[in-house]
């Protein structure tokens, strides 16, 4: 039997098939529903892949939806720090301001007062030397410039290390002594050429009352040294001047023949010492440590001091202690009448 084949709707003539041409189409349309099968499979072995591809990609899309979310959370928490921290940093700013125009209106205030400084220390007509607590030098007037031998890069370098004009042998020993005692030294020192100076040295102390150092003030007194000994040598009763560590400065004449002394025996002795100690008595030494410091000037002070040559005298004394603190001098004048007989 033959079999009208004809393509639907086609313009074309139809094909009769035979028996053996069903077969063959028939095997031709199961191996293409076959192979339609396998494909159809494969489709959906691979959609089915893309599914649960699809659903880890959704899982991770939306674990790093979390993720973004908690980091916004964390950047809008960051952001109020951030916000915070620049109230902050503003508030600091605008005390840094403030501190700022304090320091510089300090600043102003402290270049003032140290061209103020500045200023009188170079006007002062004083040799006068500021030292640290290590001796090093810290200031010095023009005129310690001068008398000490100090150039300005001196500044910061100990005085001891520096060759000075001024014979101080035990300056050191009598500086350690200021700080710890906190007491005033004056003395009466020279230079290399035997110019006279009265030495004083004084604790440094700070605003809060810290001992920081100590003030050297060397006063000028060697003209008025001169004056002083040629009026005492003028004088016709015996008078003694004596330093403030009671060492004679100067014996006039008359002392020197009332009580058969030589000059040189006299001048830069202890007036204890002197006449072989006659007048190391301890009626003297009330008179010229306790008395005349205390009063100024005494009267008629009687004392029978014993002389080798001589014997016992009787002597009527009238002490008078001339101090200038501008000038830094101590003198002790005593004037000795022997009424012996």
């Amino acid at each position: 039997m033959f079999e009208d084949v004809t393509a639907p709707n086609a313009g074309v003539m139809p094909i009769k098939l035979d028996r053996k041409g069903k077969v063959a189409r028939k095997q031709f349309e199961v191996r293409q529903i076959a192979k339609l099968r396998e494909e159809l499979a494969a489709t959906k072995e691979s959609l089915q892949a893309i599914i649960e591809e699809q659903d880890a990609t959704n899982e991770e899309l939306k674990s790093a939806n979390e993720e973004i979310q908690s980091s916004n959370e964390e950047l809008q928490s960051t952001n109020e720090e951030l916000e915070t921290a620049r109230e902050e940093l503003q508030s600091t700013n605008e005390e840094l301001t403030t501190l700022n125009q304090e320091l510089q209106t300090r600043n102003t205030e402290l270049g003032d007062l140290n061209n103020d400084l500045t200023n009188l220390l170079a006007s002062v007509n004083i040799a006068i030397i500021m030292l640290g607590t290590n001796s090093k030098i810290r200031r010095f007037t023009p005129m310690a410039e001068r008398i000490f031998n100090l150039i300005p890069s001196d500044v910061g370098r100990r005085l001891s290390d520096l060759s000075r004009n001024i014979q101080v042998p035990d300056l050191e020993d009598a500086i350690h002594d200021v700080m710890e005692d906190l007491r005033v030294i004056e003395r009466e020192v020279q230079d290399s050429e035997g110019h006279s100076y009265s030495l004083r040295i004084r604790p440094y102390r700070t605003r809060e009352g810290r001992i920081d150092g100590v003030v050297l003030l060397l006063f000028d007194i060697d003209e008025l040294k001169r004056s002083i000994k040629h009026i005492i040598s003028l004088a016709r009763e015996p008078l003694l001047a004596l330093s403030a560590d009671l060492k004679v400065s100067r014996a006039n004449d008359a002392f020197c023949r009332a009580f058969g002394i030589a000059p040189e025996q006299t001048e830069g002795k202890s007036i204890y010492e002197i006449a072989d100690g006659a007048w190391n008595s301890p009626r003297l030494k009330q008179l010229l440590e306790d008395f005349l410091p205390a009063q100024g000037e005494v009267r008629d002070f009687r004392l029978e001091p014993e002389f080798k040559n001589l014997g016992k005298r009787k002597v009527v004394i009238n002490a008078r202690r001339f101090y200038e603190e501008s000038r830094g001098l101590q003198l002790i004048l005593l004037a000795i009448e022997d009424v012996t007989g």
